[in-house]
């Protein structure tokens, strides 16, 4: 049938359907039955094809949309197959409604991105975080895809500083928008945001169970010219310089390393500023309870001397205790300087004069050790330092020397040589040198 004898009563049914031309001939009205879209509307679509520089999409529109590889991601120099695949729904943003061959042209990166702006900035303003895949190593940072380009800095990816980022590549990381701008399309992120906000938590969880008394395991961090830090199973705390052992130390190093595994005990939690206070010497045995047990007022014991001041000296009778000799102490005459007493390292006999247990104190005297005094034992069961070094000499070393020195002389015992006339008439000369000898002086 052709158009022109459709009657009034079926055109008013199938209104919509049919349509007249430029001619005012009756012709069925097809873009009627396709969508509308407007450049700039994101649709979604079924990919038809995949070739090598292009992408075919049904959109249920009069033509299939095509999405150039250059739209297709954010990516730089893709390959279309590893993108999207036959049969996939994909979104894709309207570029060009017709170009110059009349074709749809479409975007897939354009649609992403602008889907994911409005989850980046609900994100931004929430402060919930964002997900993407490291997709490029740059200098000093990775980009994430996030549908945009996200940046994010090399200080921002870890609470400690990341020497290798490669090893992020292809890694799904969290992170928090830090900067925003939609102008110029820039995207800042923190993944250490994120990590700290989770150290945050398992923080509270272990200063909830932590009590100040407790003893609890760690691992050595990081180490400082003032004291130690110990990993608690995700929060650090603090072994002071003056808490890591009984005795002098100069410097953490000379006690502990890095990674080294420590029992350590709780001295004080700070809950309000996340602060936790350690002491490694209080999980060892107090030398100052030796001291209590072993020693008394009046005894003689044996010491080293540790430091020579201006006031006296500092000598060590067990490891971590010293004591101090003062001046007045030092010898029965008067001391002007103690140097000319004692010196650093010398190994004494000391009186011990005063015990302060509750300043741990110890008030000494090295004038007042009579000769002869037996020091008593050590309280730590130690060696005594008097005890001379085992050279490993034989006896039979000392024995030649005083043989040798006896045999020199006995040649001389057993017969002493004459002089002769001509050895003796020189010296008689050279005593007459200084007035003429008589004629008798030579017999």
């Amino acid at each position: 049938m052709a158009p022109e004898t459709i009657d009034t009563q079926d055109q008013e049914l199938e209104e919509g359907v049919w349509t007249r031309n430029e001619e005012g001939e009756l012709v069925p009205d097809y873009d009627s039955t396709f969508p509308t879209i407007n450049e700039g509307e994101v649709v979604h679509g079924t990919v038809v094809r995949v070739d090598k520089d292009e992408v075919l999409v049904d959109i249920g529109y009069k033509s299939e949309g095509v999405i150039p590889v250059a739209e297709l991601s954010i990516r730089r120099s893709v390959n279309p197959a590893d993108e999207v695949s036959v049969g996939e729904q994909v979104d894709a943003l309207v570029m060009t409604k017709e170009d110059a061959e009349g074709r749809l042209i479409l975007s897939k990166k354009r649609a992403r991105f602008e889907l994911a702006w409005k989850k980046i900035e609900e994100a931004a303003e929430s402060g919930e975080p964002v997900t993407g895949k490291v997709i490029e190593v740059v200098k000093g940072g990775l980009i994430l895809d996030l549908g945009v380009r996200g940046f994010l800095p090399a200080s921002l990816v870890d609470i400690r500083r990341v020497q290798d980022l490669d090893e992020f590549l292809a890694q799904e990381l969290r992170c928090k928008v830090i900067e925003l701008n939609r102008s110029r399309n820039n995207v800042v992120l923190s993944r250490r945001a994120v990590l700290e906000d989770e150290r945050k938590e398992a923080r509270q969880a272990i200063l909830d169970r932590l009590q100040p008394g407790q003893d609890v395991e760690g691992v050595i961090s990081n180490i400082v010219d003032f004291g130690a830090f110990v990993d608690l199973d995700g929060m650090d705390g603090l072994i002071h310089i003056s808490e890591l052992s009984w005795s002098h130390v100069n410097h953490p190093s000379e006690v502990l390393e890095i990674g080294q595994k420590v029992n350590v005990r709780v001295l004080d939690i700070d809950r309000e500023r996340q602060r936790i206070s350690l002491g490694l010497k209080q999980t060892q045995s107090d030398p100052w309870q030796q001291v209590l047990e072993s020693y008394r007022e009046g005894d003689v014991v044996e010491g080293r001397v540790t430091k020579v001041v201006t006031f006296g000296a500092f000598v060590e009778i067990l490891p971590g205790v010293e004591g101090l000799v003062h001046i007045s102490e030092l010898a029965q005459h008067h001391v002007e300087n103690p140097r000319e007493v004692v010196s650093q390292g010398d190994a004494v006999n000391v009186l011990i004069l005063e015990v302060d247990a509750e300043r741990r104190r110890l008030s000494l005297s090295l004038k007042r050790v009579e000769d002869g005094s037996v020091p008593k034992p050590r309280a730590d069961g130690g060696e005594s330092i008097h005890t001379a070094p085992d050279l490993g000499l034989s006896e039979d070393v000392f024995a030649e020397e005083p043989a040798a020195v006896e045999e020199e002389p006995a040649p001389a015992a057993e017969e002493e040589p004459t002089p002769t006339a001509e050895e003796e008439e020189p010296a008689a000369e050279a005593e007459a040198e200084p007035e003429p000898a008589p004629d008798d002086a030579a017999a």
